[in-house]
């Protein structure tokens, strides 16, 4: 029955005309295909490239310097027209990025949730100039379109592999902190109740700090970070309240010394672990492009040997080694050679081919001097005395 209606339920949500519109949308644009590849390529590059990658964190770091200044009124009145400059080449250069991004590849870019992350910092930076055009200079709550000017310097994100790691090692961390947390939150609902209990009786309890359960959820909150812990003792001290030492010690032990270390061993660890799997990743990364260069290398090297023995074929050279010198002569200082494989340089072949042609005399030589042993030994067995058999000795005798 379960099944059954599963089943039902899941044709059901098949057939809406959302999901009917979206299958037939993909595969049609799918068939679709561009006809600026090329110039896509281009684009592509230069997005790549490290240059690009320099210029637009060069970009954010002096707008973030600039919005310092913009801080100052008085920084603000002198300066004016560069800060109003440097505005205006900031929001060209990040819509210029959106825009060529975008163009590159307008559906696989939504999938990157850094790229989604800078559309919305685009979308905060274009804020305060659409509310002042539609609200008008002297809308209430412009300043806190301005005030959000600050996340901007999030886009740095996008361009520092090391903040992508501790944001992962922080998402990683969510359901252990999450964890750690409720736990801290149900040892402070506990002693909330219960120093309301004790310290926040109607006659002459402390009503400032233990009055109601948000006002005991707040020192509490002081109490687990330590902050002028010892005035609020002090306050309760003063009330001669006979457990409150006992209970500040014991909340303090527990919520701080216990939770909140916890709570700082997670992050490290979680930390420790993405910073040693990023750096893994950046081994195995380099060591890929040192392969690819030295496969690179090798090909070439393999085909100029082939050239060589190819040329040795049909000049006049005497041997590989005069071959090698001729080489040697039309090589530059700028050719690159693999030094950590011995196996490719030409010398290393040299000597290899040599070392096959002494092999193959010493084996024919170790032939020639088998041969000849067997001939000594045959020639010593024949001068041997043969010996009669006891037969014929007894015979004789009778």
């Amino acid at each position: 029955m379960s099944q059954h209606h599963r089943q039902s339920q899941s044709r059901v949500l098949s057939s809406s005309p959302v999901d009917t519109t979206s299958v037939g949308f993909c595969p049609t644009f799918k068939k679709f295909k561009r006809k600026d590849d090329e110039c896509r390529a281009f684009v592509k590059k230069v997005i790549m490239s490290r240059f690009f990658k320099i210029i637009m964190i060069s970009t954010v770091t002096s707008n973030g310097f600039f919005m310092a200044l913009w801080t100052s009124y008085e920084i603000r009145y002198r300066l004016f027209r560069l800060l109003e400059l440097s505005e205006i080449f900031f929001v060209s250069i990040c819509t210029s990025e959106l825009s060529m991004k975008l163009y590159v590849d307008p559906i696989n870019y939504w999938k990157n949730g850094y790229n989604v992350l800078d559309v919305i910092v685009m979308i905060i930076m274009l804020l305060p100039y659409t509310v002042r055009e539609l609200m008008g200079r002297q809308f209430t709550y412009v300043h806190i379109a301005d005030g959000m000017q600050s996340l901007r310097i999030l886009k740095l994100i996008g361009y520092s592999r090391g903040i992508r790691t501790l944001i992962i090692a922080v998402g990683q961390t969510v359901y252990t902190v999450a964890s750690v947390l409720l736990l801290l939150f149900l040892l402070m609902y506990i002693f909330a109740i219960l120093g309301f209990c004790l310290f926040g009786s109607a006659d002459k309890g402390d009503h400032e700090n233990w009055g109601n359960l948000a006002a005991a959820f707040f020192t509490l909150f002081s109490l687990a970070t330590v902050d002028g812990w010892t005035d609020l003792q002090k306050q309760l001290d003063n009330r001669e309240f006979a457990l409150s030492r006992a209970f500040t010690i014991i909340f303090i032990l527990l919520a701080s010394f216990i939770f909140l270390n916890m709570f700082v061993g997670v992050m490290i660890m979680h930390t420790e672990d993405s910073i040693k799997k990023f750096e893994r990743e950046l081994m195995l990364e380099r060591q890929v492009t040192l392969m690819g260069e030295k496969q690179v290398i090798l090909q070439r090297q393999q085909e100029e040997i082939s050239r060589l023995m190819h040329i040795q074929e049909n000049a006049d050279c005497k041997s590989f080694s005069e071959l090698v010198e001729n080489f040697k002569k039309t090589l530059h200082h700028t050719d690159p050679m693999v030094l950590d494989d011995f196996g490719t340089s030409l010398p290393f072949i040299d000597i290899y081919f040599s070392t096959l042609d002494y092999q193959d005399t010493t084996v024919h030589k170790l032939q020639e001097l088998y041969y000849e042993i067997v001939h000594v030994l045959g020639l010593m067995l024949e001068d041997l005395p043969q010996e009669k058999p006891q037969s014929l000795e007894k015979v004789e005798e009778k």
